[in-house]
């Protein structure tokens, strides 16, 4: 196993790690786990771009150089970095680490999930023809730091919703912890609109690249489907917010739906047969 892969299996730990004190501090309600909870999510983040950096180079030595984005296991790598950065951002400017444990533990699984891959698919790999293209990178980060606010705003939508569970039920310290239901909504929406904005990049820059690759800006191939399903939800969810002015629980159930709709666009369309059967 080369130093790449090792030192992303031993992220894939430190997530955990930093997923099971931020957990902690939700529930036993004592800031004490909260720093370190941070430090480790900071920890894995800077690891993990040092693994991607010595991946990218290792791929030069090997004459095939690429950036490390070009299959499933490597943008599951990227997925799960993009989470991690965007939260501990969020997590800087709102100065509080409640989010912590429900967003930190989705790059944990994300980065288990590319441990069980096939051994292949951890080696660094000649590209395809249709990948051997400039707007890869472009196409790819655009895409990944949409989804990477959609599963932000999928975390908040959860604490809402959690929140209100406590309304009116007496006293339940770990609920109390929780910020205003208003503050979470807000969140969300801005959340919202920072996946929208990248996920239409990415869908620009990917059809930019399949015209170049393809001959055809767009081939209705069931990734591609499947984006547009998915950027249609999230274009609903803000013209409902600008238009009816939807708030509340309806946003937060818009929130998990969309993100349900990432997932199956990130992972199941590729049980079906495409253009983009290489992720």
């Amino acid at each position: 196993m080369v130093i790449n892969t090792t030192i992303l299996s031993w992220v894939t730990f430190i997530y955990l790690a930093s997923s099971i004190f931020y957990i902690f501090r939700m529930v036993t309600g004592r800031a004490f786990w909260g720093p370190f909870a941070s430090y480790i999510a900071l920890a894995g983040l800077i690891a993990q771009s040092f693994a991607l950096i010595l991946r990218w180079v290792e791929s030069y030595k090997l004459g095939i150089g690429h950036a490390p984005l070009s299959n499933l296991y490597e943008s599951l790598i990227f997925f799960a970095w993009s989470i991690v950065l965007l939260y501990l951002i969020v997590e800087w400017r709102i100065k509080s680490r409640n989010l912590g444990a429900f967003v930190i533990p989705f790059a944990f699984l994300f980065m288990a999930y590319a441990s069980f891959s096939p051994d292949v698919s951890s080696r660094i790999q000649p590209l395809i023809p249709a990948l051997q293209s400039n707007w890869l990178i472009s196409h790819v980060i655009t895409c990944f730091i949409g989804y990477a606010a959609f599963t932000i705003a999928c975390g908040l939508g959860f604490m809402y919703l959690l929140k209100g569970l406590g309304k009116g039920r007496g006293p339940r310290p770990f609920l109390r912890s929780l910020p205003d239901r208003e503050i979470l909504d807000e969140l969300a929406y801005h959340s919202v609109v920072i996946g929208f904005i990248f996920l239409t990049l990415g869908i620009i820059t990917g059809s930019v690249w399949a015209y170049s690759a393809w001959g055809s800006y767009w081939s209705w191939d069931p990734k591609e489907t499947w984006s547009l399903i998915t950027w249609l939800i999230y274009a609903a969810m803000l013209h409902s917010r600008f238009v009816r002015d939807w708030r509340g629980k309806r946003m937060a159930i818009m929130s998990i739906i969309g993100f349900a709709s990432v997932l199956f666009t990130y992972f199941g369309v590729n049980y079906l047969p495409g253009l983009h059967s290489y992720f």
